[in-house]
């Protein structure tokens, strides 16, 4: 009977792809956490109650549509090779633009077709993800497409006072109201 032998080739070759598949499974957890922190925060800014929908494998994809402001059973289009691409970069345009950031940063979802740039689109995914969940700086950001608010002079009171009716008829109703009431105390004595 033969004992097994360590040093062979192939026990080594056993032990690098379980170390390789362990490594794999690490780093594929690590992602799975921070993709759904992340949507799971982009949802609760966009004001969705049932956030916690980002953690639960399946029904994180139905969260998407959701999110662009579609109907959940548009999520089903994820099971449909090519089309999932394509919806998911559409639904992901709305919601990046839903955060203040510009739609075009979905295109680079594109990139997970081309072979030699698979790795290098999931990582810049990753990264516009995690600026889109974190990063309140949507409206004066460098990246933003829209502009800034202007921020205009404010005007003085007097000059808000008199600009609006609502404004002026309630000074007008307590100069009445105190008119009234200056006649009443005249007449009681």
């Amino acid at each position: 009977m033969m004992g097994w032998n360590y040093f062979s080739p192939l026990g080594m070759g056993n032990g690098f792809f379980a170390g390789f598949f362990t490594v794999m499974f690490l780093l594929g957890l690590a992602f799975y956490v921070y993709w759904a922190l992340a949507m799971m925060t982009i949802a609760k800014k966009l004001g969705y109650k049932k956030s916690w929908l980002a953690w639960i494998p399946v029904a994180n994809l139905f969260l998407i549509p959701i999110l662009a402001e579609k109907k959940w059973p548009w999520g089903f289009l994820f099971f449909v090779p090519i089309v999932n691409l394509v919806f998911l970069i559409i639904w992901m345009w709305k919601v990046y633009e839903r955060r203040r950031y510009p739609g075009a940063l979905s295109l680079i979802w594109l990139g997970n077709l081309l072979p030699f740039l698979n790795m290098l689109a999931w990582v810049a995914n990753l990264i516009v993800i995690g600026l889109v969940a974190w990063n309140d700086l949507g409206r004066s950001s460098a990246i933003t497409s829209m502009p800034p608010k202007r921020k205009t002079a404010r005007r003085s009171t007097a000059v808000r006072k008199v600009s609006t009716g609502r404004t002026a008829k309630k000074t007008a109703a307590k100069k009445s109201s105190t008119r009234k009431s200056s006649a009443r105390k005249t007449r009681k004595r």
